[in-house]
Parts: C-alpha cells; sequence; structure tokens
C-alpha cells in the first residue's frame, strides 16, 4: 500500500541533533534524512527506515535536482549547520562564504525550492537556530552572524507566507551535546552531563510539528536547566 503518512524532509540529519530528529519524526512520517556521511545515512535508514539523499546542499543543481522527485512535503527542518568559532579578526572572506553558504544561503534555497510543495499541505518550516541568533557569542562573530541571519530570513519568510498558512519556526538550543560542541570545548572542561541532549531538542520539534492547526509556535527557546553561558 502506498505511504500516506505526511512527509518530512531534515538536513543535517546525521548531525547529532538531526539524527535525533529523523528518529523522532520517523514514528509518524515519512521521513527523508539528507546528509553527506553514506555510513551514518545508511545506518539512520536501517534504524528509522528513513528515505536518505547523500547531498550537499550546498550543490544548488543537485538540491533541486532532488527536490524535483518530491511529490509532497509537510514539514521541513534545517537541521544542518557549520560551528565553531571565528573571530573578525581570525576570519577570512573564504570562511564568511563558507559559513554563509551552509547556514543561511542552503536554508533559504531548499526553502525556495519546495515552497510549492508546502503551501499545499500549508507545512511547517524549522530553522534550527541558536542561543548566538538574539545574543552576541564572544570569539564567533562569523557563526553568530550567520545564526542572526536565519532568525532574520525565518522572521520575514513568516510574514510572507501567511497567506498561505505555512508555519515557520525558529527553534533555538543553548548547548547541546553534540560533535560540533565537542569541537568547541577541550576535552578536560566537557561536561556531558550539563547540556541538552539532542533527544531533547527533537522533542521540541515534536512539540512544534504537533501544534494545533489554528496556532504557530514562532520562536522557541531550549535552555539547559542549568545556564553554563548565556548565548
Amino acid at each position: 500500500m502506498p505511504d500516506s503518512r505526511p512527509i518530512a524532509l531534515v538536513t543535517g540529519a546525521t548531525g547529532g541533533m538531526g539524527s535525533a530528529i529523523v528518529r523522532d519524526l520517523a514514528a509518524t512520517h515519512r521521513v527523508i534524512a539528507v546528509g553527506r556521511n553514506t555510513a551514518q545515512l545508511e545506518a539512520l535508514k536501517a534504524e528509522t527506515g528513513a528515505d536518505i539523499w547523500e547531498l550537499d546542499i550546498t550543490d544548488s543543481n543537485a538540491l533541486a535536482a532532488q527536490v524535483g522527485s518530491l511529490t509532497g512535503l509537510d514539514v521541513l527542518v534545517h537541521a544542518a549547520a557549520r560551528g565553531g568559532s571565528l573571530s573578525v579578526e581570525a576570519a577570512r572572506p573564504g570562511d564568511w562564504a563558507d559559513y554563509c553558504a551552509l547556514n543561511v544561503t542552503a536554508p533559504a534555497e531548499l526553502t525556495r525550492l519546495t515552497l510549492p510543495l508546502l503551501r499545499a499541505t500549508s507545512g511547517t518550516v524549522i530553522f534550527i537556530g541558536s542561543g548566538a541568533g538574539t545574543r552576541p557569542a564572544p570569539g564567533s562573530a562569523v557563526y553568530t552572524a550567520t545564526k542572526h541571519a536565519l532568525r532574520g530570513l525565518a522572521d520575514v519568510l513568516r510574514i510572507d507566507e501567511e497567506p498561505h498558512r505555512i508555519r515557520v519556526v525558529t527553534l533555538a538550543p543553548g548547548q547541546t551535546d553534540t560533535a560540533m560542541l565537542r569541537g568547541n570545548i577541550p576535552a578536560d572542561a566537557y561536561e556531558a552531563d550539563r547540556y541538552i541532549r539532542p533527544e531533547s531538542v527533537a522533542g521540541a520539534v515534536r512539540f512544534v510539528v504537533d501544534a494545533p492547526a489554528d496556532v504557530q509556535i514562532t520562536d522557541l527557546a531550549v535552555r539547559p536547566r542549568q545556564e553554563i553561558a548565556r548565548i
């Protein structure tokens, strides 16, 4: 029988947050997991039954070709991101271009390509932002700037797509126990128990997706129970 479940597409599906989101949504949705690591994608497919796209989402031509194969879309989750700390002093034009390509341009382009499908279902678009999207993160000018830009993108998209009843959400997790965070903190200072679990971020995505049809949750901050740094 055809799969009649709603369709969710998740980028960054092999990252800590993305894979947790795929696992959670797979209980109720046909999930398309998008990432670049073949082995991890195959493992996620075996575990969850997700369809997989091995794809660099900054490749606009490849992205358009894949989106062209979709027959519908109900939920779009932008979880792919480049992290790390780069100050204005340290960053070079190539760094700015690389960060903006993945953290801002790719989600904007994927959203543009899927808008007709999302309009048809009055779908939900979730941008995984950061506390850095509203507050400065010392020593991290490039990442912070892209997360500010991503929130601005979401805020304008929400207004523009209101006639089509598309829900647009910025979900901003604090420090979360992922490989990205581990790459930013010295091993001897890393305290995994103090950080948000990726599964908790996935639970917040579920809360947004399952919101009643008469509402949208526009901004959702997910913070550690005990604050570590107020970004």
